[in-house]
């Protein structure tokens, strides 16, 4: 199992990925919204999503794990 975690602290824009889905190395899962700025999150590794932590609208901060891959 792996983890999508935030790089940054910020608010979360958009999900783009809901449970169950299959995803790649490099694939956008999350943007997050920090200083009038979006920053895409990607999956650092193929997977299926199992869980999604967030929902849009949350504050997460630096290293918050977002996703959990298997």
């Amino acid at each position: 199992m792996s983890q999508v975690v935030a790089s940054m602290a910020g608010n979360v824009w958009k999900v783009l990925v809901s449970q169950g889905d299959i995803v790649k190395e490099g694939q956008e899962v999350v943007i997050l919204e920090s200083m009038k700025m979006e920053i895409p999150i990607a999956a650092e590794t193929d997977g299926t999503i199992k869980e999604i932590k967030i929902q849009e609208g949350d504050f997460v901060n630096e290293g918050a794990v977002l996703i959990e891959l298997e």
